[in-house]
């Protein structure tokens, strides 16, 4: 018999990743390469919309130097994804959003409109801004759906990785085996 008190224990081997969720948002400082987290998805869409033309330094947040300790550690704690630098700033009102594939081969980048509707395309992005002349002013180019780079030595060893050969691979089974 069980215990009342003990803590029931889980079947799945997978952990369980909050579909779309980002929980921390961070950068690397370019001179000491330590990581600093960014308060908001704002702060850090700005900052990576400029990174190249205007890297990002310790001493760019209050209080804070090369010589402090890292806020975060690059770990398999948690699995990290880096975005392409020079990514656009979501669009006043829109907020870009990364779901997260069940396999962990790719984060899908989506837009939300200002009226909470889901956008997966380029397509769907024009079509929206045609039918709200509000948003006329809007230049295409604004949304980005280019996925960040799953980095590989973060995901949980329990998860089966696609290798590229055999992603397209089907199997086929013979009459004999069933």
């Amino acid at each position: 018999m069980k215990d009342a008190q003990e803590t029931p224990k889980t079947s799945s081997k997978i952990p369980k990743v909050k579909q779309g969720s980002v929980d921390i948002y961070a950068a690397q400082c370019k001179t000491c390469l330590k990581w600093r987290v960014i308060d908001t998805v704002e702060e850090f869409e700005g900052i990576r919309e400029k990174v190249i033309e205007e890297p990002f330094y310790c001493s760019r947040k209050p209080k804070v130097c090369c010589e402090d300790p890292a806020d975060i550690e690059y770990d398999a704690t948690r699995i990290w994804v880096i975005d392409k630098p020079n990514l656009p700033k979501a669009p006043e009102g829109f907020r870009r959003s990364l779901v997260l594939r069940k396999d962990y081969s790719k984060l899908d980048p989506y837009y939300i409109t200002p009226t909470g509707k889901t956008l997966r395309t380029r397509n769907e992005i024009a079509a929206f801004i045609k039918g709200h002349p509000e948003y006329e002013g809007i230049p295409l180019t604004k949304f980005n759906f280019s996925s960040p780079k799953i980095m590989e030595d973060t995901i949980p060893e329990v998860v089966e990785k696609k290798s590229s050969a055999n992603a397209n691979k089907r199997i086929k089974i013979s009459k004999d085996a069933i």
